[in-house]
C-alpha cells in the first residue's frame, strides 16, 4: 500500500514540483494538491491522505492557523515546507510546537543543492512522518516547573557536562527536557539536526523559555555551567580542551551519517575528552546518528540515557542506541531531566 500524500501550497509551480518529486518514490503517491486551506480541508475529507505537506505561508488562512485547527479536529502527520528565512524559521518552529512532525525547506533551483538530494530528504521525512507518533500540541505557556536548583539541594555536579542529541521531533523534546533543568546546571551541549538558518532562532526561542542560558555556539566559547550550547546548522559541534578548561569547537567538515551537525561527532569528542564526567542523552529522531557515539560514551564511563519508545515522535535514534547497549537507562521524556539531574549529583 502506497503512502497517500496531499500537497498544500499556494504556488502552482511548487505544487507541481513537490508532487513530481514525491511521485518518483515507488512507495508514495500524491492524491491531491491544494492551493489553500479551504481546498485542503475538502481534499482531506475526499482522499483521506496519510501525510500532508503544508506550506507555512498561504493566502486566506495561513499555514499555522490551518495546522492548529487540523491538529485539534483531525490530527494527522504533517511535514511543513518552509522558506529558509528568519521569519520562515520562527514560523516553522511554532508549527512544530503545534504538532507538525518535521519540516523541510522549499526546493531551490539556484544550485544550492541537487534536486535528487532534496527529493531523497523529502521522501525520507514523509516516510518518517507516516510512522511517527502524533502528540498533543504544546504551548510555551504550559511550561513544566524547573527542577530545584542544584545548590539548594547541597549537591554538586562535580564538573559534569551533559551532551544531548536529537532529530525528528527533537525541537519539542529538547524544549521539554530543558524546561526541567535548573539554571545552575552543568554545561549542556546539544546537536539537533536542523538547517543553519533555523538554529539561531531555535536557540533564541529556548532561551526565552528555559532557566539555563541558551545560545547558538559560535566556536571557542568557554564551556560554563548554566549555559546550553546549540550546534549551528552549518558545522559539527565538538568539545576541546583549552588552557583554562573546555571550549566549544566548530568543524565545517563533511556530513557524518548524512548529517552536519552530527550527534556522533559531538558524542565522540565527549567520550575522548570528558569520559566518565560526561552524561549522554539521546532523544527522538529517525536514523541511527548518535548510537555509536553514545556507546563510546558509555564505554568511557559516562552515564547514558535514552528516550523511551512511548514518548518518542520517531523511535529511531534511541532505538538504535538501545539495541547496541549504548543506553544505560531508558525512560519517558517527562522523566529524563529528573533522571539526568540525579546522575550528575552523585
Amino acid at each position: 500500500m502506497k503512502t497517500r500524500v496531499l500537497v498544500v501550497d499556494d504556488s502552482a509551480l511548487m505544487r507541481g514540483l513537490l508532487s513530481q518529486l514525491i511521485n518518483l518514490a515507488q512507495d508514495m503517491e500524491v492524491v491531491g494538491a491544494a492551493p489553500d486551506a479551504q481546498t485542503a480541508r475538502e481534499m482531506i475529507k475526499l482522499f483521506n491522505p496519510d501525510v500532508l505537506t503544508l506550506d507555512v505561508q498561504m493566502p486566506k488562512m495561513d499555514g499555522l492557523a490551518f495546522l492548529e485547527r487540523l491538529m485539534r479536529l483531525r490530527p494527522m502527520p504533517v511535514v511543513m515546507v518552509s522558506s529558509f528565512t528568519g521569519s520562515g524559521s520562527e514560523t516553522t518552529l511554532k508549527a512544530l510546537e503545534l504538532g507538525a512532525i518535521d519540516f523541510i525547506g522549499k526546493p531551490r533551483t539556484d544550485g544550492g543543492r541537487s534536486m535528487e538530494s532534496y527529493a531523497e530528504d523529502l521522501v525520507e521525512k514523509i516516510r518518517a512522518a507516516k510512522g511517527a507518533r502524533l502528540r498533543p500540541s504544546m504551548s510555551s505557556s504550559s511550561a513544566v516547573p524547573s527542577s530545584p536548583a542544584l545548590a539548594k539541594n547541597g549537591q554538586s555536579s562535580s564538573g559534569k557536562i551533559i551532551f544531548v542529541g536529537a532529530s525528528t521531533g527533537g525541537t519539542e523534546a529538547i524544549k521539554e527536557f530543558l524546561l526541567g533543568i535548573p539554571a545552575d546546571c552543568p554545561p549542556i551541549m546539544v546537536v539537533q539536526h536542523m538547517p543553519e538558518s533555523f538554529t539561531a532562532s531555535f536557540a533564541r526561542r529556548l532561551d526565552t523559555l528555559c532557566a539555563p542560558h541558551v545560545i547558538e555556539a559560535q566556536g571557542n566559547e568557554k564551556i560554563e555551567p548554566g549555559t546550553v550550547y546549540i550546534a549551528p546548522g552549518h558545522s559539527h559541534l565538538l568539545i576541546r580542551r583549552g588552557p583554562a578548561g573546555f571550549l566549544t569547537e566548530l568543524a565545517p567538515t563533511p556530513p557524518v551519517n548524512r548529517h552536519r551537525p552530527s550527534v556522533d561527532v559531538l558524542f565522540d569528542s565527549a567520550a575522548t575528552l570528558v569520559g566518565r564526567k560526561a552524561v549522554g542523552v539521546i532523544l527522538t529522531g529517525m536514523g541511527k546518528d548518535g548510537a555509536q557515539g553514545l556507546l563510546r560514551l558509555r564505554q568511557a564511563g559516562a552515564r547514558t540515557f535514552g528516550q523511551d519508545e512511548a514518548s518518542c515522535v520517531v523511535y529511531g535514534m534511541p532505538r538504535e542506541a538501545f539495541l547496541i547497549g549504548a543506553v544505560e537507562e531508558q525512560c519517558p521524556l517527562g522523566e529524563l531531566a529528573r533522571r539526568v539531574i540525579g546522575a550528575i549529583c552523585v
